[in-house]
């Protein structure tokens, strides 16, 4: 009996070692692992909060709240209630990357409120010139026609470069654009955001953030259309004209694989919208926003590994979850600040949002650049538009009493979506 006792105490005191060796090992690999991880180089901004210019992840869970999801790849994330702004969690969310086409929802935020849907547009050769070589496409042809609607379904739906640069034309041509889009960036508090082409295709120094996204979108949804463009599955669009012939039309679907379920990936519960991107330097980007039980979240996921199929939308539905799961259970980590000139209609001063002095790039050149080309875009656009929102939404709310920041009317839209 005590031999074999002995024996069991050594099998024993063998078993233990051996798990007291490999822990360290197995945690030595894991931060090696990190490692590995890119991360942010330089100081990001503290807009939102001093926690979302922290590098890593950001989260405070209360009691009962889960634990964020395992595996997340995402160099960027953000998850945030999209009526209150209360950011939940985020991952390195002001990082300047290259944000692909959800870029395109600034674009729209921009533009949409200008043109009429009604109009009609003859495509001339010079509109097409400037899109890049192996952009998505929703199909234009010069010497065609086509209606204001018809193109922005081009660009919700298919992600078409060649849809954006004819409305890039209507606009007052791609230089015009640009400028607007970065005024109306600014006037959003969106500072880590550069813009070089319209349509969010590579460039040289175009970067936004998975908070700046997250902006655009919360922006965006404020208006119907946008909205209506945004959680559409699927449309017909104008074909090429044979001469002779009755024009037809083709089916488009929405590249948005969370709205469609399409490609092996499943539809998410009350998902409303809003963009997803890719371009080889950017990996994939996405943007989306749903609701569930009363509830409206925005998620951002900017370049998770590019070897796991549908990264993605995998690691934004999780998120998407996690958030509904943690409602009420987390301490916000940061805010999504109000557009500038909803702080100055409320009294607040005129100042960006605290720590946005810290941004990198964000004073006299970002200010030379938001401030250039004022004249080239049309009346109604950049801070003119939003500045017509926020004058709507302070009518409805009492002096100020909740900022736009604090709730935003979101939307009706989101709430009629089925269930998925």
């Amino acid at each position: 009996m005590p031999a074999l006792k002995k024996t069991v105490m050594t099998v024993l005191s063998a078993a233990l070692l051996s798990v007291c060796v490999l822990s360290p090992a197995s945690a030595v690999d894991k931060d090696k692992k990190d490692d590995k991880q890119p991360k942010p180089t330089g100081p990001m901004s503290t807009v939102g909060g001093e926690r979302l210019g922290a590098v890593g992840t950001q989260v405070d869970l209360g009691p009962g709240a889960p634990v964020l999801p395992k595996d997340l790849t995402g160099r960027s994330w953000i998850v945030a209630d999209a009526e209150s702004g209360d950011v939940l969690a985020a991952h390195n969310s002001h990082w300047r990357l290259p944000p692909a086409s959800t870029l395109k929802m600034l674009f729209a935020d921009t533009v949409l409120p200008t043109l009429q849907p009604t109009t009609s547009y003859l495509v001339k050769e010079q509109d097409l010139a400037g899109v890049g070589e192996g952009s998505s496409l929703v199909g234009v042809k010069e010497d065609h026609s086509y209606t204001v609607h018809d193109l922005w379904l081009g660009v919700f739906l298919q992600s078409g470069n060649d849809a954006v640069h004819v409305l890039a034309s209507m606009y007052g041509g791609v230089d015009a654009t640009v400028a607007a889009m970065q005024r109306h960036a600014y006037e959003l508090q969106a500072l880590d955001t550069r813009v070089v082409s319209p349509d969010g295709y590579d460039a040289q120094n175009q970067v936004s953030s998975a908070y700046d996204l997250t902006l655009f979108a919360r922006s965006g949804l404020q208006k119907a259309d946008f909205r209506e463009y945004a959680a559409t599955a699927s449309a017909q669009f104008p074909g090429e004209q044979e001469k002779g012939k009755k024009r037809q039309s083709f089916g488009i679907q929405n590249t948005n694989r969370l709205l469609t379920g399409a490609d092996g990936v499943e539809q998410y519960q009350g998902i409303a919208g809003v963009k997803n991107g890719y371009t080889t330097h950017a990996g994939n980007t996405f943007t989306g926003v749903a609701e569930r039980n009363g509830r409206v979240l925005l998620v951002t996921v900017m370049h998770p590994d590019p070897e796991v199929s549908h990264a993605v939308y995998k690691e934004a539905a999780s998120l998407l979850d996690w958030g509904f799961s943690a409602s009420g259970k987390v301490k916000p980590v940061g805010t999504l600040v109000p557009p500038k000139s909803a702080v100055t209609a409320a009294g607040e001063g005129t100042e960006p949002a605290a720590g946005a002095n810290k941004t990198p790039g964000a004073g006299k050149e970002n200010q030379a650049a938001v401030g250039t080309s004022v004249a080239a875009a049309p009346a109604g656009s950049g801070v003119w538009i939003a500045l017509s929102v926020v004058a709507g939404v302070l009518v409805v709310l009492t002096a100020g009493v909740f900022l736009v920041n604090r709730r935003w009317p979101l939307p009706d839209l989101v709430r009629r979506l089925p269930r998925r």
